[in-house]
């Protein structure tokens, strides 16, 4: 029997973009059917390494009508939640690791009129997602340590997307279950298999330049994973 759950879809990270063209990436990502766009946003201190802040979002926001996932791989992401939804965040994700507490966090978050997220580093157990299954939009397993593109995927996570979709099936919920780090055409057959619908795609969408195509590979590659998905 099939997984039920929500519309399996794939959200390029522009970090991975050419910035000296990001508007024409936008373009592309959508004339390649991106369900959303993901915005990686770090602080140098949750992780080690800097990107960017509300004005990107808000730009990128005014060239896409797609949903735009915002990361915040943040310390305290309560003090920049207001601005990043402000700027256009469909859905703030933030990490369990970064907040002391997390439901909270998500009602602060809701508050703001946007959706929310909870996410939890390769290293860290599922026990600390499970809590709040009831409560969010979605549930994200990062298959890489969080900090920088290129990774390679870390199947050892795929339990945690299987333990975070059986949570989310158990109580009727229709949030995603995200995977982030090193998705593939090679790697996201199983994370689908398992029954991840949110599928955050960095190099491999832009690679070479060739965003339509691309995609176009990673959604197969998708859709023969979620067809060997079993309840």
């Amino acid at each position: 029997m099939q997984r039920r759950g929500p519309t399996r879809r794939l959200a390029p990270s522009i970090l991975s973009a050419d910035f000296a063209d990001l508007a024409g990436a936008i373009r592309r990502c959508e004339e390649g059917g991106a369900g959303a766009l993901h915005l990686d946003v770090m602080d140098g201190h949750f992780v080690p390494n800097l990107t960017f802040g509300p004005a990107l979002v808000r730009s990128v926001h005014a060239r896409t009508k797609l949903p735009l996932d915002i990361h915040l791989m943040i310390d305290h992401p309560l003090r920049f939640a207001q601005p990043f939804a402000d700027a256009g965040g469909s859905t703030l994700v933030f990490h369990v690791e970064a907040s002391d507490d997390p439901t909270e966090t998500i009602r602060r978050i809701h508050d703001l009129g946007v959706g929310a997220g909870a996410a939890i580093r390769p290293g860290t157990s599922f026990d600390r997602l499970a809590p709040l299954a009831d409560k969010v939009e979605q549930l994200l397993v990062m298959s890489v340590e969080p900090g920088f593109s290129g990774q390679a995927f870390r199947p050892e996570v795929l339990p945690k997307v299987r333990a975070a979709r059986a949570a989310l099936d158990a109580i009727g919920s229709t949030a995603d279950v995200s995977v982030d780090g090193g998705i593939t055409t090679a790697t996201a057959p199983a994370a689908a298999r398992e029954g991840a619908s949110f599928f955050v795609c960095g190099n491999s969408v832009f690679v070479g330049g060739e965003i339509v195509e691309n995609l176009r590979q990673l959604r197969q590659a998708v859709d023969e994973g979620a067809a060997g998905a079993v309840r």
